[in-house]
């Protein structure tokens, strides 16, 4: 699944992931009316009014990009309801060329483990038949159980061609609390970013393993360190945007072949209408101005790289 996702980022000249995060405050008025006036203020015409938010959002994005990364926290609390827009979603972006990475950050212990991983890129035996959960292409993963609760995720990617990103060092201001943690005289995230590498080397694809790390935008002393630590892992950059990640806050990220990574935006682009530089479009227009956003963020990163 690696090959397939640095293919589609060599064919769009764009490392960048779209994080599908929608919550009812980003959603236009006239989405959220044409919803509710079919299913009522109820769950499930919120989450209609996400799907017609989303599809909006893909249909004007899905040429320029390579991958989405829908959340699963912001359909889960509609319920049902939501977990049905999700799936949706996952399957039109599929259908649109798209790479869809799962962003559930589960972790768990053996069976769990393995659970979590096959109904979400594995697929599950219902009698003498096979079927695919939801179905994702990669999904984030927690790896702080140790090799119990990250080998069942491995074994799933081998068998069914999909990958994992391991969360190593992540976005939010007070992960250092426990990542920075000193253990035998360097930081905690150093040692979970060599053990990715390691789990890595027995999932590769061709350059690339299907093993990949989350580094977040916001720290790039520290992706400059574990890019070095993991020249074989794929990063996926979360905190770009809105969390205050900048193009040049990211040539680090990256090995020398410009490839090794891939920068996700999340509500820089899909609420991009509701900011004061595309207000212009307005919320009539949202997804156009979300457009917008993608090509604004992809001129960023390629300047950084010198391209």
């Amino acid at each position: 699944m690696i090959d397939q996702l640095v293919e589609k980022i060599k064919k769009t000249g764009a490392p960048i992931v779209v994080g599908l995060d929608p919550m009812l405050k980003y959603v236009p008025e006239h989405l959220k009316k044409k919803a509710y006036d079919e299913y009522g203020e109820t769950l499930k015409g919120a989450a209609e009014a996400i799907w017609l938010f989303n599809k909006g959002i893909i249909d004007n994005i899905c040429d320029l990009i390579p991958a989405v990364k829908p959340q699963i926290a912001m359909y889960e609390q509609f319920g049902i309801e939501g977990l049905v827009v999700f799936k949706k979603t996952v399957d039109y972006c599929k259908e649109k060329g798209l790479v869809v990475i799962g962003d559930i950050k589960r972790g768990d212990i053996g069976s769990t483990s393995e659970a979590y991983a096959i109904g979400h890129i594995g697929k599950v035996q219902v009698g003498s038949k096979l079927y695919s959960g939801f179905d994702e292409d990669f999904i984030t993963v927690n790896p702080y159980f140790g090799s119990d609760g990250v080998t069942p995720f491995i074994k799933v990617c081998k068998e069914e061609n999909k990958g994992i990103f391991l969360l190593v060092k992540t976005s939010n201001p007070s992960s250092g609390e426990i990542q920075d943690r000193v253990i035998d005289k360097r930081p905690l995230y150093e040692h979970v970013g060599e053990m990715v590498a390691k789990w890595g080397e027995d999932c590769m694809g061709s350059s690339y393993s299907n093993v990949g790390a989350v580094v977040g935008a916001t720290y790039p002393e520290q992706g400059k360190i574990l890019r070095k630590l993991m020249p074989k892992t794929f990063i996926l950059v979360p905190g770009y945007g809105a969390q205050g990640g900048k193009g040049a806050d990211l040539v680090h990220f990256f090995n020398e072949d410009g490839l090794g990574a891939i920068v996700n935006s999340s509500r820089g682009i899909i609420a991009a209408y509701q900011q004061e530089q595309y207000a212009k479009f307005g919320a009539e227009h949202f997804a156009e101005a979300s457009r917008e956003a993608v090509l604004a963020m992809k001129e960023d990163i390629a300047g950084a790289l010198g391209r």
